[in-house]
C-alpha cells in the first residue's frame, strides 16, 4: 500500500467516542452470537448457538422472549417481503416465524458430506442475499466454507478451507442507497474472519453479480489481541470487530486496518457486535462462557452476557433477506 493512500485514509476516518459498556441481559449464554437489530420491531434478536436458543428483547418495554430449537441456530436476518426470519441452523439455511411457527423449515443443506461441520456466522448483503460460513464443530479441521444463498434458492460456495468462520461485513460503499464512506474510492469490499488462524481477509465485492475476488490479508492479529470473531460496519464505514479471548471490541480504518478505538469489556470471550436502538447509536455486544474454567467463571461473572455501549455515530440498518 502506498504511503499517500494510507495517510489519506487515516486522516479521513475519525476516532469514535464511546460510553462505558453496561450489561443489559445477564443470561450466561454458552455461545452468544447472531445479533440483529430489527428496525421495524425496535427489538434485538440474537442466539445462543450451543444452547440452541433464539432470543428477542424489546429495550423500550423490557419484554424478553426465548425460543429453543432441536439443533444449533447460529445467525439470522429479517425477511423483506414476508414476516419472520431467515436463519442458519447446524446444517444450512431455513425459515422461522417466531409469531407462528413451532419449528423452522429447512430450505437447503449445502454440505451433507461434511458431517462434522456446522454453520456459524452470517449476514445479508445490501441486495438481500445471505452470506454465511460453515466451520468444523471441533474448531480444528479446515473444512469450513463461505456461501451465498439467494432469495431464489440458489446457493453458491465462494471460498473454502477455514477451521472457524466469522463475519462477513461489507465496506459502507455497498449500502443500498449508494452512500459511500471514505473507502468508497477503493471499491466495495467484503471482510471475512478466519478465526483460528487469527486472520481477517478482504475480498473485492461485486454487488451486482454477488461475487468475491482478489482475496488478500487485511490484518493478521497478534496472539495477545485474541482472535477475530463477529464484526459490523458503521455509517462512517469503520469496521468494528469482536475479539475472542481479547476482552474487547475494536474499531478500525477499513483501508489501512489501523485501530481507531477500543471498547474494553469485563469478559474475555467477546463474540460479535451490531448497532441498534432507535437512532442506531448503541453498539450491542454478545459474549460466551463455553470452555471457561471454574476459576475463570468466578473472575468473569458476566461471561455470556449481552452488553450495550453508546457510540457517537450511528451504524447502518441490518440488511433484509430478499425472500
Amino acid at each position: 500500500m502506498d504511503i499517500q493512500r494510507a495517510g489519506a485514509s487515516a486522516a479521513a476516518y475519525s476516532k469514535p467516542v464511546t460510553g462505558a459498556p453496561r450489561c443489559v441481559q445477564a443470561l450466561g449464554s454458552e455461545l452468544g452470537e447472531g445479533l440483529v437489530w430489527s428496525v421495524r420491531e425496535q427489538a434485538l434478536y440474537w442466539v445462543d448457538i450451543l444452547a440452541r436458543h433464539l432470543h428477542r428483547w424489546d429495550p423500550a418495554s423490557d419484554n424478553y422472549q426465548r425460543w429453543t430449537f432441536a439443533e444449533e441456530i447460529s445467525a439470522l436476518a429479517e425477511r423483506a417481503h414476508e414476516p419472520g426470519l431467515f436463519i442458519t441452523l447446524r446444517r444450512g439455511f431455513a425459515l422461522f416465524n417466531p409469531a407462528t411457527d413451532d419449528e423452522p423449515r429447512y430450505l437447503h443443506q449445502p454440505e451433507p458430506e461434511r458431517a462434522a461441520n456446522r454453520f456459524n456466522d452470517g449476514k445479508c448483503d445490501a441486495q438481500g442475499r445471505f452470506w454465511a460460513g460453515s466451520m468444523d464443530f471441533a474448531c480444528e479441521a479446515p473444512t469450513g466454507a463461505l456461501y451465498r444463498y439467494d432469495p431464489d434458492g440458489q446457493c453458491t460456495r465462494h471460498d473454502d478451507g477455514f477451521a472457524v468462520t466469522n463475519g462477513p461485513a461489507w465496506s459502507h460503499a455497498s449500502a443500498p442507497d449508494g452512500m459511500g464512506g471514505s473507502d468508497a474510492g477503493q471499491g466495495v469490499a467484503l471482510f471475512f474472519n478466519a478465526t483460528i488462524e487469527g486472520c481477517t481477509y478482504r475480498y473485492d465485492f461485486d454487488p451486482a453479480a454477488g461475487t468475491v475476488s482478489n482475496k488478500s490479508v487485511w490484518k493478521q492479529w497478534a496472539a495477545e489481541e485474541g482472535l477475530p470473531d463477529g464484526m459490523t460496519t458503521d455509517a462512517e464505514g469503520r469496521l468494528w470487530i469482536a475479539h475472542w479471548g481479547g476482552h474487547c471490541v475494536t474499531c478500525h480504518d477499513p483501508v489501512t486496518a489501523a485501530e481507531l478505538g477500543r471498547v474494553t469489556l469485563p469478559v474475555s470471550q467477546v463474540t460479535t457486535c451490531a448497532f441498534g436502538g432507535p437512532d442506531l447509536r448503541t453498539l450491542f455486544i454478545t459474549s460466551a462462557r463455553v470452555g471457561l474454567t471454574p476459576a475463570q467463571l468466578e473472575a468473569e461473572p458476566l461471561a455470556g452476557a449481552l452488553f450495550a455501549v453508546s457510540v457517537d455515530s450511528p451504524g447502518v440498518p441490518a440488511h433484509l433477506f430478499g425472500g
